[in-house]
């Protein structure tokens, strides 16, 4: 990981308009884990490159009417194969949390790192994310020591009610045991 540029190696860096400064760098104190798949439950293609830099084509798929204009996007995407994709280099704001609280404190986007599995709620992840996210993870941690085991959660524990991901299909604890 470079500090200096806020790029993992050897990710696939894919850069998106869809971020914003950070106040304080140096409060990165979160990390968040979701999950995404375009169309939902479906998996592979460009979709969700192109939802997270703003091309998404609302005529591909019926789904992407509703979805295509949003602006979001996440520092960093495990595809099932493993890849890694970076859209936002980690000092900057990665639109990932939306309307979410941690600890009582509010806009997750301001104090966090997101990191998107290539899923879905319901159907168990690929054995090399896990190992992909461990690595990651690892060196989060180290280059963010605010960042603890403590402070590490998914969307559905920042945004109740609103978001389910990463979902039942994740195991935490698998993937704690990695990091341990």
């Amino acid at each position: 990981m470079n500090l200096a540029t806020g790029l993992i190696q050897p990710a696939r860096f894919v850069p998106t308009e869809h971020c914003d400064e950070r106040k304080g760098a140096r409060d990165i104190s979160l990390l968040v884990i979701h999950n995404i798949s375009l169309p939902p439950k479906q998996f592979g293609g460009p979709y969700i490159d192109q939802l997270f830099t703003g091309s998404l084509n609302p005529a591909d798929h019926p789904y992407f009417e509703d979805i295509a204009a949003l602006r979001v996007s996440s520092h960093l995407l495990i595809r099932r194969n493993g890849e890694l994709v970076q859209y936002v280099p980690f000092q900057k704001r990665a639109w990932h949390a939306g309307v979410s609280i941690f600890e009582g404190r509010e806009k997750c986007n301001d104090f966090s790192i997101g990191i998107e599995l290539e899923g879905a709620d319901d159907i168990p992840y690929e054995d090399i994310q896990y190992h992909v996210l461990s690595k990651v993870t690892k060196l989060i941690l180290k280059a963010y020591p605010q960042i603890t085991q403590e402070r590490i959660a998914g969307h559905s524990d920042i945004a109740p009610g609103r978001k389910t991901d990463p979902g039942p299909a994740f195991d935490w604890s698998y993937y704690r045991q990695l990091i341990a």
